[in-house]
């Protein structure tokens, strides 16, 4: 009996080929060298992830199919890889110092950064459910234990725990969900679900409805929608500040770009009949997020709630269900990605000052201590609360146009409500940094060299995508029409 292999195209996989060559290459590498010299191995790291950006970048444009129909690289996997890949980079940069300073096992920590990073990029290449599923297990596996890297701290501990039982929970309500949809259509495949779609509704609705109602869950989890999104809070405030600032970006990503194939490519022109139940999700997510942020001292925590609440204005796009809709989603997460990462390493520079408090408090007077430093944490601040002429203005503005050109206008008024809700607790800080004295010693700063770089890429790219988004992204092709 001959055994007819499928066809691999290695130049089409090669950016997730040299993240888990690398990611194996650290793991090898670790054990060999001297303890106080595996921090070397975040620039084996680095080196992995630009050289992955340059194959990604070489395959920009391509249209192919390989692992017979599983494995899918287009524009939008392209372009959701370079997000990984930036997010990914630009932690690497900001653990130089952190993970030297609070003496954690090197080698381990990247290896599982680019594990974490190859699970997404299959997430958003996979044309398949099952293809889908593998590549969450990785990334989930893998953020599980850096959630809970800081053996010795209690809230680190309970940060992992909490995150893995919640997380398999969820896990369980997506396999579920996997089988009812191959139940209803006899495939995993997302594309003949979609070349089937209207005999699918026809003949086995309640099954898909139901297949697609469990998958969901499992990804509102991941993108910390309401209501599962109660694990975020102590989950972030736990974990690694770095591992919170890779967390609150990667994984959303990972997440929009499989609910942008499922819910809006695969479901074809029955997307609009799932709409409402994105417009509450997305509704309840905004309000949830940032009004619970009004209270938090904490500004860890303040981040964490602020993040649930981006959450609800990328579901806008899920509630339009258009492609000018999974264009902005895509740039919004674009620009979260750098305004989010960019926030948390101004707390990373401010926990080493401040015996690693990250309450309102250790920010008091910052401007003065430090004003650039202060500057730069009031600059991802303003984007994030959306104010021109910030990345996260832009992004806001593609959201709710592509929203109001779709007739929900009642949805973009109730995220404009909820920005403004936002604006008090993001210029809470900016007020704290800059109009508020005190009288605690002044610590001078030292800037790691790669977190400084981090910081410089993350300010020109607040700027750049602000101003002239054109430049960085895709706008003038529209995303939804490169789906497999």
């Amino acid at each position: 009996m001959e055994l007819d292999f499928p066809r691999i195209d290695y130049a089409a996989i090669a950016p997730e080929l040299i993240i888990g060559g690398f990611a194996l290459l650290v793991m090898l590498v670790a054990p060999f060298m001297p303890r106080e010299k595996r921090w070397l191995t975040g620039h084996i790291s680095w080196i992995g992830i630009m050289a992955a950006c340059l194959a990604v970048w070489f395959n920009w444009g391509s249209d192919v199919s390989t692992f017979a129909g599983l494995y899918t690289i287009d524009l939008f996997s392209s372009l959701f890889k370079m997000i990984f890949l930036l997010g990914s980079l630009l932690v690497i940069f900001m653990s130089d110092n952190y993970v030297r300073l609070r003496n954690l096992p090197a080698g381990e920590y990247y290896a599982l950064i680019l594990f974490a990073t190859l699970g997404m990029m299959m997430m958003a290449s996979a044309a398949d459910l099952i293809v889908f599923f593998v590549g969450l297990e990785i990334m989930s596996v893998a953020l599980y234990v850096l959630a809970g890297f800081r053996r010795n701290d209690l809230k680190s501990n309970e940060a992992s725990l909490k995150y893995f039982l919640l997380g398999a929970f969820a896990t369980g309500f997506l396999v579920f969900g996997i089988a009812f949809i191959y139940g209803a259509l006899g495939t995993t495949s997302i594309a003949q679900a979609f070349s089937s779609g209207s005999y699918a509704f026809e003949n086995s609705g309640l099954f898909l409805m139901i297949g697609g109602g469990l998958l969901l869950i499992g990804l509102a989890f991941k993108l910390a929608s309401f209501p599962f999104h109660m694990w975020v809070p102590d989950v972030y405030e736990g974990s690694p500040t770095t591992i919170t600032a890779f967390m609150s970006a990667g994984p959303k990503a990972a997440a929009i770009a499989v609910m942008a194939r499922v819910f809006i490519f695969a479901f074809g022109e029955h997307a609009t009949e799932i709409s409402s139940i994105f417009w509450s999700l997305s509704v309840m997510t905004m309000f949830t997020g940032n009004l619970i942020a009004l209270s938090q001292t904490n500004v860890k925590r303040m981040l964490a709630y602020s993040s649930i609440a981006h959450a609800g204005y990328m579901l806008i796009a899920f509630a339009t269900a258009s492609s000018d809709a999974v264009s902005a989603v895509a740039f919004y997460m674009l620009c979260y990605t750098v305004m989010n990462i960019g926030a948390f390493m101004v707390l990373v520079i401010v926990e080493s000052k401040s015996d690693g408090d990250n309450d309102l408090t250790s920010f008091t007077g910052l401007g003065r201590r430090h004003p650039i430093l202060a500057a730069t944490m009031a600059l991802f601040l303003i984007s994030l609360a959306g104010i021109p002429p910030t990345a996260g203005f832009t992004a806001k503005f593609m959201i709710f146009k592509a929203a109001i050109l779709k007739g929900h206008i009642p949805l973009v008024v109730i995220a404009v409500i909820n920005t403004l809700i936002s604006v008090y607790y993001y210029l809470r800080v900016v007020v704290v940094m800059f109009m508020i004295d005190t009288e605690t010693e002044y610590r001078p700063v030292t800037y790691p060299a790669f977190l400084f770089v981090a910081l410089v890429i993350a300010v020109m790219g607040v700027f750049a995508l602000g101003m002239f988004p054109g430049t960085l992204f895709p706008l003038d092709q529209p995303l939804l029409a490169t789906f497999h």
